[in-house]
Formats: structure tokens, C-alpha cells, sequence
């Protein structure tokens, strides 16, 4: 069993809780590369666009005849040698998603959680009381816990005291238990999950493992 100590908001260590190491790996890292890459890759517009000779406005005659002028021959004004002219081989509007397998996309994530453990990145908040939605409160905690680089914030329900809180922060950001991806684990340089959301996480990583408690 890992232990990890559980924090309140001001800081203080209240107690302990056990992560059992069997829901931990050292395989995958390759799955979370694969996975970070198709993720980012997935998000890319692919909106740019250019216009080729056959799509440029203008009329098929040419600039000039075809000899006795003393110029190179030239056949339409469209030509991408022209200014003005097309773009040759240029980009045009694309998809730039990648597939992953359901499979390597489990091992990602459990490696990436692992790695939050191994490497003392991983902080359990005993509760995240968020009354109203001021940064104020959202700064103090950080600052209590001694997150001044950024952090993510895994929370089993995300409401909209705790999203208005966190989203004007710098380098944080709040998420729901159920929608934390391997991306945003490996992103920031400290993950806080409340005690609630941590048990949500880890019936995600046993029902991926197949294990039961």
C-alpha cells in the first residue's frame, strides 16, 4: 500500500490514506506518449487553407505572346511563379486526428496516475469548500499547499463556485473526477483531488484493471 497524506485547506496533514499497489504499473509509457500525442493532435484546427492556380480568380489568356518579346514565356497570370498568383502544394483543410487503442488509452492513464504517486506529485485534499466564486479563495488554497507553479484540481462534481475560482489562475486548472484525462495528469506539475473524487479515480482504475475491492 502507498500512503498519502490527506491535506486540509489550510494546509495542515490530517491523516493518511492507503493506495493499494496493485492498481499502480511501471508499463506504459510508451501508451502515454502515444496518447498525449494523439490528444494534442486531435485538438490542432487544420483550418489552413490556400488557394491553388486553378482556384485563383483571373482568365486563361496570356500575359503576352508566346515569342518575339524578349521575356520568358509565360502561359496565365495565375501561375504561382506570379505574385498573386497560386500557392503551389500549399495546405488545405485537414483533420489531424490519430486513433488509440481503448486498451493503450487505459494503461496511459493508469501509468500516468502511477507516476503522480511515485514521484510525490499527488496531493488528497480532505474537502474543497468553495462558497462563492472568488480567486481569492482559490489562490489562498494553493498558496497554502505550496502549489505557486500550477496545479490541477480533480474534484468529484465540478461546480461553478469551484470552476469560477480556479479558471483566472495561471498554469491551474479544475476538473471533474470523470473527465480528467492522461493529458491534463501529465501537464501540470502537481495534481490535488479531493478525498471523494480520489475514490471515484480509483474505482475508474479498478473497473480498467478489471480488479475488485
Amino acid at each position: 500500500m502507498s500512503k498519502l497524506s490527506v491535506y486540509d485547506m489550510k494546509g495542515t496533514s490530517l491523516a493518511k490514506v492507503d493506495f493499494p499497489d496493485e492498481l499502480m504499473t511501471s508499463r506504459g509509457q510508451q501508451a502515454v506518449q502515444d496518447v498525449i500525442v494523439a490528444y494534442q493532435a486531435g485538438i490542432r484546427a487544420g483550418t489552413a487553407s490556400t488557394l491553388g492556380k486553378g482556384a485563383v480568380a483571373g482568365s486563361n489568356k496570356k500575359p503576352w505572346k508566346q515569342k518575339g518579346t524578349g521575356r520568358a514565356r509565360a502561359g496565365f497570370r495565375q501561375s504561382p511563379v506570379w505574385r498573386g498568383g497560386g500557392v503551389a502544394h500549399g495546405p488545405h483543410p485537414r483533420s489531424y486526428a490519430k486513433g488509440v487503442n481503448a486498451k493503450v488509452a487505459r494503461l496511459a492513464f493508469r501509468r500516468a496516475f502511477s507516476d503522480l504517486i511515485r514521484e510525490d506529485r499527488l496531493r488528497v485534499l480532505d474537502q474543497l469548500a468553495v462558497s462563492e466564486p472568488k480567486t481569492k479563495a482559490a489562490a489562498a488554497l494553493l498558496k497554502a499547499l505550496g502549489l505557486a507553479k500550477g496545479a490541477l484540481i480533480v474534484v468529484d462534481k465540478l461546480d461553478k463556485n469551484v470552476l469560477c475560482a480556479f479558471r483566472n489562475l495561471p498554469n491551474v486548472e479544475a476538473v471533474a473526477a470523470h473527465d480528467v484525462s492522461t493529458f491534463q495528469l501529465v501537464r501540470y506539475p502537481v495534481t490535488v483531488v479531493t478525498r471523494p473524487a480520489m475514490d471515484l479515480l480509483k474505482a475508474r482504475i479498478e473497473g480498467e484493471t478489471g480488479r475488485k475491492s
